[in-house]
């Protein structure tokens, strides 16, 4: 029987904003898992459902949290920058508008429009970069900018910052044991920072060393996974640890859109296509078990992705 998690971040207030960060539920693939023995389940972290809609809100409140306290950030004549392809931004504006922050992101200029909006409503200051260039371009300019301006900027940098992979550390790895009443035996997520893999593969590892660890990633530079990176390729973020994973999963962009559309359709999850790449990792692990329970982080909801033409793929029939 899984249970609901009441793991807190003690720093927030109750009833705050802050405070609806994490607890999110563990969802059961059924209708995919329909070939795969009854003794082999498969679990999805339903991150949308964090208060700006994705799981980069526990690594954003955490390093938000950090720095004025740290006395890295001064608000009243500091703004904090970083690099991002949507969903980290999107949280720091959130919990930067909810805390009187500013907050200036380098995103690249081919990032949703729906993610662009959203940004532009919750007061972020954007600066786009050459799309070509992806997020390491993204990055490039967020490292610029802050050694041109260190009065103007606090350069979080969520790619080399601990704060990044301790929220999952201290949040999600115990939510995931407590769900599970410690019975998880496989974890799969995406690697783009990588916060989310090396957070919660170092507390599960330090709870059972029995339980594998599997990351995800795009199969070539060139892909259309947005928000995972292809590690060989791309600059390499300093919070990765590279002994963590017990394997590794390369997936490519076809078969996470296609999956990303069958969760919509089979199971109604409506999820961004980096969940689709994590279900068709988390599925390829399951496939090879006889007994276990995998679990997997489903980082946001679909409603960012929606001008991406591969959502107008034929339905077919059931």
């Amino acid at each position: 029987m899984l249970t609901q998690p009441r793991i807190k971040f003690l720093y927030t207030e109750p009833d705050s904003l802050e405070s609806r960060v994490g607890n999110t539920p563990l969802i059961r693939l059924k209708r995919l898992t329909d070939d795969l023995p009854s003794s082999v389940q498969v679990f999805a972290k339903a991150e949308w459902l964090n208060p700006s809609g994705s799981v980069k809100d526990r690594p954003a409140l955490n390093i938000i949290h950090d720095a004025p306290n740290s006395g890295k950030l001064d608000p009243t004549h500091q703004r904090l920058l970083d690099s991002t392809s949507g969903n980290m931004g999107i949280a720091y504006a959130t919990f930067g508008a909810a805390r009187g922050i500013g907050i200036t992101l380098a995103v690249p200029a081919n990032a949703s429009p729906e993610r662009l909006s959203i940004l532009k409503t919750l007061g972020a200051e954007l600066i786009l970069t050459d799309p070509l260039e992806g997020s390491d371009g993204a990055i490039l300019e967020a490292r610029r900018l802050a050694q041109e301006n260190p009065e103007r900027y606090y350069y979080a940098n969520q790619y080399n910052n601990p704060a990044n992979w301790q929220a999952h550390y201290n949040g999600t790895a115990p939510e995931i044991i407590e769900q599970t009443d410690g019975q998880v035996t496989h974890f799969v997520a995406g690697l783009g920072t990588s916060g989310t893999f090396t957070g919660n593969g170092r507390r599960l590892k330090e709870f059972d060393p029995g339980i594998q660890l599997i990351s995800a990633q795009p199969n070539d530079s060139f892909h259309g996974l947005e928000g995972l990176k292809h590690i060989p390729t791309a600059i390499k973020p300093a919070i990765y640890d590279e002994t963590l994973a017990d394997d590794n999963i390369s997936v490519n962009t076809e078969e996470a859109q296609e999956m990303t559309l069958r969760l919509a359709r089979d199971e109604g999850l409506f999820v961004g296509v980096s969940s689709g790449a994590a279900a068709v990792a988390a599925l390829t692990v399951a496939r090879t078990l006889e007994t276990g329970i995998v679990v997997t982080v489903f980082p946001d909801a679909g409603f960012k992705y929606l001008s991406e033409r591969f959502w107008n793929q034929s339905q077919g029939e059931n």
